[in-house]
């Protein structure tokens, strides 16, 4: 099986904090891998746009250095490395005023696509936009890539739309979660539209309960600042978390158009019921082995803010009424690990006897570390002695399934950036959907704020707090371990 790589058409990208985090990391190298694999070919510009004084040349060293610390195979790509950096070029801008604009004006071309990438604060969303506006970039034209967070509660993100929608048409606005790129995530929706074996069974009559987990083995690092006035509920949860709730929820669209799935999306969030707040635990990480805890690292020792959240969801549609929603994240946890487990009911009648045990049938999307898909059968054990049951994984895991340079995936922000480039919308955020996002995460937040109870302790490596642990068990059922 050899994947195709099909070329863009010739663009022009301005990177607003060029010289950021996520440039450094994420953007740069992965337009770089782009263009290795012949995604991106032709008369391309790519602008760094950042305050701080630089010249073009010096931005081409950053980039360099930036993309031999990603990738470690880049020194025997020097040909397309001097290639790549020949398309890049530097401009110092001040979002809040008027320095630099004219420059980035006269050197981003108007014959081709225009996209903007806002990887800076969500304070300069606004500014940013205006000022295209002002300058003559907003044009049919042009795109803006958006980075989260898309407010922080309901009314922000309503005036953040507000805000972006003076300057540009919601079919310009990209609102980037960088989850929706990932490979598993997609085929999410050909496992449930593409087989026949697996639709008929997506419903509460067959599945007993869906479990989604992101968990993350470090601390809060460098964001603590940023981290300790979201918490866990709204830097993952609300979007994170909520998205993949919609993909495993949804309809089948009727096309597989941006608007068709967002509008299937859309109902899936609308349809959940509010969360009661015996239905929500919080948790917070304690420091140990030199580790320091949460309040430690953001430098608040009062804060009660959650590096944990779980919560019991319920949709309220006639697919899935009566099936619980499990999801929970965190900081700190035993392993980095995020998968959807589909857990299908038990079988009306076991003809073995009770001596052959309980066995589900259990569908595992690994989103992180190593992607793939797995689904639990229950067999018989090998060897003599009688009908003994046990269950084995139908495993595809895609490093194995596919070889390994087939499984070499693109990176989730380099899919989504060349769909920016291509104008298909499917895998981001429409505004009117992550309004209701925030509508119903206020709903949970507005729940504990009135109780006014403290995150629960829990310690470092471990799956939480223990009243995570009692959500499922009250309702007889598990968590799944968390590992990689």
């Amino acid at each position: 099986m050899v994947s195709r790589v099909i070329p863009v058409d010739p663009f022009d990208l301005v990177i607003f904090g060029g010289t950021g985090d996520l440039a450094r990391r994420k953007i740069l190298p992965g337009l770089f891998r782009r263009y290795c694999a012949g995604q991106i070919e032709g008369d391309v510009r790519i602008t760094g746009a950042a305050r701080g004084e630089m010249d073009t040349q010096g931005y081409r060293d950053f980039a360099a250095e930036a993309i031999m610390a990603s990738d470690q195979s880049a020194g025997t790509k020097k040909a397309h490395l001097d290639e790549f950096l020949a398309m890049l070029h530097y401009v110092v801008v001040d979002a809040m005023g008027d320095d630099g604009w004219e420059e980035l004006a006269r050197i981003t071309r108007s014959d081709r696509i225009r996209a903007f990438y806002f990887s800076v604060a969500p304070r300069l969303f606004g500014p940013l936009a205006e000022r295209l506006h002002q300058h003559g970039l907003a044009d049919g034209q042009t795109r803006i890539v958006v980075e989260k967070p898309f407010g922080r509660d309901l009314k922000t993100a309503r005036e953040l739309n507000r805000v972006l929608a003076e300057h540009f048409d919601e079919s310009q606005i990209y609102r980037i979660d960088h989850y929706l790129g990932k490979e598993t995530v997609q085929n999410l929706m050909a496992i449930r539209f593409g087989n026949m074996l697996f639709e008929p069974l997506w419903n509460s009559q067959y599945v007993d309960h869906i479990q989604i987990t992101v968990a993350e083995a470090v601390g809060v690092g460098g964001r603590g600042d940023y981290y300790d006035r979201a918490g866990a509920m709204r830097d993952m949860m609300q979007n994170h978390l909520m998205q993949l709730l919609c993909l495993i929820a949804m309809e089948p669209p009727a096309k597989f158009n941006p608007d068709s799935v967002r509008d299937e999306k859309l109902k899936v969030i609308r349809a959940l019921d509010p969360v009661a707040p015996d239905d929500v635990v919080r948790g917070q990480y304690e420091g140990s082995g030199g580790r320091p805890s949460y309040r430690n690292q953001v430098g608040n020792r009062d804060s009660t803010t959650e590096s944990f959240v779980a919560l019991r969801a319920r949709v309220s549609n006639w697919r899935w009424a009566g099936t619980p929603f499990y999801l929970r994240t965190g900081k700190r946890l035993k392993e980095r690990a995020s998968e959807i487990a589909v857990v299908f009911k038990d079988a009306p009648h076991s003809i073995f006897g009770e001596e052959a045990g309980r066995h589900r049938n259990i569908l595992t999307i690994k989103l992180q570390p190593n992607e793939g898909i797995e689904l639990g059968v229950t067999i018989k054990e090998p060897g003599p002695g009688g009908m003994r049951l046990v269950d084995v994984p139908l495993d595809m895991t895609f490093a194995e399934a596919l070889g390994p340079e087939e499984a070499d995936f693109p990176d989730a922000y380099e899919r989504l950036i060349m769909d920016v480039i291509r104008g298909n919308q499917t895998l981001f955020m429409r505004g009117d959907e992550v309004e209701e996002a925030w509508a119903w995460a206020d709903e949970v937040i507005a729940g504990w704020e009135k109780r006014g109870d403290d995150p629960l302790p829990y310690a470092t490596g471990s799956a939480g707090p223990d009243d995570a642990l009692m959500l499922m068990h009250r309702d007889g059922r598990r968590w799944r371990e968390i590992k990689a």
